[in-house]
C-alpha cells in the first residue's frame, strides 16, 4: 500500500488538465511541474555561538523531515570575524513525495499562520519561472516546539519549476491555490 500526496494527485488529477487547456500544450510532457524546493537559512549569528546551528538543522529536519546540511563559508571576512570552514547557515533539497507534502504543508497550514497574512507578492520571479519566497519565522511550522527554540530565524524558500517563463510558473503555482496577494 502506497502513499501518495494530495497535491500530487491534485497535479496529475486537475492541474495538468488545466494548464494544457489555458496555454494549447499538444503534449502533457510540457506542462510545467515543480522539480525540486530549496529550503536555506543563513544564520549570521553562529560566527560567535555554534550552538545555532545545531538548533537551526535540528529545526529544517523537523519541518522538511528530510536532514539539511550545515553550509560553510568560503574564504576569510576578518570584519565579520569569520574563517574559511565556519558553518553559517543551513540548507535542503527536497524533491519528490517530501517536496509536495512540505508545499502542502506550507500553502494550507504555515503561511495561514503568519502574523498579518494577507497573501505572498508574486514579484519574487526569477523570469524562468522559479519562485523565492522569505519567511521571517521559521515557528510558523507547527513542527517546531517554540519552547525549545533558541533563535527565531527566517529562511529562503526556492520553488524551481520546469516552467520556461514567469507566466507559465505563476500559473503551475495558482493552479496548486498558492495564496498570491491579490491586485
Amino acid at each position: 500500500m502506497s502513499y501518495t500526496p494530495r497535491l500530487r494527485e491534485k497535479y496529475q488529477s486537475e492541474v495538468i488538465s488545466e494548464l494544457t487547456e489555458k496555454f494549447g500544450f499538444t503534449s502533457k510532457m510540457r506542462v510545467p511541474k515543480i522539480e525540486k524546493i530549496v529550503i536555506s537559512q543563513g544564520i549570521g549569528e553562529a560566527v560567535a555561538d555554534k550552538k545555532l546551528i545545531d538548533g537551526a538543522l535540528e529545526d529544517v529536519a523537523a519541518i522538511t523531515g528530510q536532514q539539511p546540511i550545515a553550509t560553510i563559508s568560503k574564504k576569510d571576512v576578518s570584519n565579520f570575524k569569520l574563517r574559511k570552514g565556519m558553518p553559517i547557515g543551513t540548507k535542503v533539497t527536497l524533491r519528490g513525495d517530501k517536496m509536495y507534502e512540505f508545499l502542502d504543508r506550507l500553502i494550507s497550514i504555515a503561511l495561514p499562520r503568519t502574523r498579518d497574512f494577507k497573501g505572498v507578492p508574486a514579484k519574487g520571479f526569477d523570469g524562468r519561472g522559479n519562485f523565492n519566497m522569505g519567511v521571517k519565522e521559521h515557528i510558523i511550522f507547527p513542527e517546531i516546539d517554540i519552547d525549545k527554540v533558541n533563535k527565531i530565524l527566517g529562511m529562503d524558500i526556492t520553488i524551481v519549476t520546469t516552467a520556461p517563463n514567469d507566466e507559465e510558473g505563476k500559473a503551475l503555482l495558482d493552479a496548486f491555490k498558492f495564496p498570491f496577494t491579490k491586485k
